[in-house]
C-alpha cells in the first residue's frame, strides 16, 4: 500500500523531532500548536506507528520516529537543493543569505556583511552571533548557508577555507609592569591567572594546547562567556587574558588596554568559513563566500 505522506507533515514532523517539542514546532512554523499535533497524528496513522513516545516529562522519538526523521531531513534538504537551482537560473542579485558568526568574528565580520549588502541591495541577510557549541550544532542541522569561525568543528562533515590570520595576543591594563618589556619569557607567566573564555570555546582550547606544548603551566582565574566581558575584566585588574587581536580596535586605539611582547607569540590561528559537506550553496551564498575569500583582510583596522 503506497504511502499518501505530504510534504507538509514531513516539514511539520521534522521540526518536532529537531526539538522534541511541539511547542516549539509551532513556533518556527508559526502554527498552532493543535495544527502540528493534527499533522503529527495524521502521519501517525498514515504509517500505523507511533512516532513520538512520553517519558516523564520528555517527549522522544520512537524507533520508527528516528527512521522517519532521517528521511524528512534528507527530504527537506532535496527541496532546498531545487530551490538552489531554480535561483540559479535566475541569477545572483535576489535571495536570502543565512550566516553565522562566532562571537569573536562579530568585530570584522558586520562590515563584511555591510559591504556586501551594498554591492547586492536586495539581498536579505540573517546574521547570527553566538558561540562555538551553538555553531557546531548548526552546522549539523544544516541550518545557515556558511559560518564564519575559528578551527572548524571535529565530529561534524563540513568543508572549510581559511581565509586570514587570526593571531591571539596577551592583554594587560595599560599600567601593567609588562608593559614596555620585550620578549618576555612564557614561563614567567606560569603563575599568572587568566581571565578567559568558556570551556569548549575555540580560543580557550587553542590557548590550553599552546602552554601544554610549551611545557607552561595555565592558570585560569575568571570565565568569561564572551570577549567584551574579557577585555572590561583584564582593564579593571582582574588578570591577563589572551583573545584575538581582532577583537582589539578600539581598546589599542584609546590605549586602554596594551599587548604585551611575550616569546612565542602570537598564538597564529586562522579564520575559516564553513558550509555543511554537500550543501549546494545558492548563488547568494557562493558570491558571498568568494567576497570573503578574497576581500576579508581590508576590513581589519588596527592600529600599527
Amino acid at each position: 500500500m503506497a504511502l499518501n505522506i505530504t510534504f507538509r507533515q514531513l516539514k511539520v514532523f521534522e521540526s518536532a523531532g529537531r526539538h522534541l517539542s511541539y511547542t516549539r514546532a509551532a513556533e518556527e512554523l508559526h502554527l498552532s500548536q493543535p495544527g502540528v499535533s493534527m499533522q503529527i497524528k495524521q502521519l501517525e496513522e498514515m504509517i500505523g506507528l507511533p512516532l513520538f513516545e512520553q517519558i516523564g516529562k520528555k517527549m522522544h522519538l520512537t524507533p520508527a520516529g528516528h527512521e522517519i526523521f532521517t528521511y524528512s531531513q534528507s527530504i527537506g534538504h532535496l527541496l532546498d537543493e531545487v530551490e538552489v537551482v531554480v535561483k540559479d537560473l535566475k541569477g545572483v542579485q535576489s535571495g536570502k543569505l543565512a550566516i553565522s558568526v562566532a562571537t569573536t568574528a562579530s568585530h570584522f565580520a558586520t562590515r563584511l556583511l555591510a559591504a556586501f549588502s551594498q554591492r547586492y541591495e536586495r539581498v536579505t541577510i540573517s546574521l547570527d552571533i553566538t558561540n562555538r557549541a551553538s555553531l557546531r550544532d548548526q552546522l549539523d542541522n544544516n541550518v545557515p548557508d556558511l559560518v564564519i569561525m575559528g578551527q572548524p568543528p571535529e565530529g561534524v562533515e563540513v568543508k572549510s577555507d581559511a581565509f586570514m590570520e587570526n593571531p591571539l595576543v596577551i592583554i594587560a591594563p595599560a599600567n601593567h609592569s609588562l608593559a614596555k618589556e620585550s620578549n618576555i619569557p612564557l614561563k614567567h607567566f606560569e603563575d599568572e591567572h587568566f581571565v578567559v573564555r568558556e570551556a569548549g570555546s575555540g580560543t580557550r582550547i587553542a590557548i590550553r594546547r599552546f602552554f601544554e606544548q610549551h611545557g607552561v603551566s595555565f592558570h585560569t582565574g575568571i570565565e568569561m562567556s564572551s570577549n567584551e566581558a574579557i577585555k572590561q575584566a583584564v582593564e579593571a585588574g582582574l588578570g591577563l587574558g589572551i583573545v584575538s587581536i581582532h577583537t582589539l580596535e578600539l581598546e589599542l586605539e584609546t590605549g586602554r588596554l596594551v599587548l604585551l611582547d611575550v616569546e612565542d607569540f602570537p598564538i597564529l590561528r586562522h579564520w575559516h568559513i564553513v558550509q555543511r559537506a554537500g550543501k549546494r550553496l545558492s548563488p547568494v551564498a557562493m558570491a558571498f563566500k568568494q567576497f570573503v575569500l578574497e576581500e576579508a583582510e581590508q576590513f581589519i583596522r588596527l592600529p600599527g
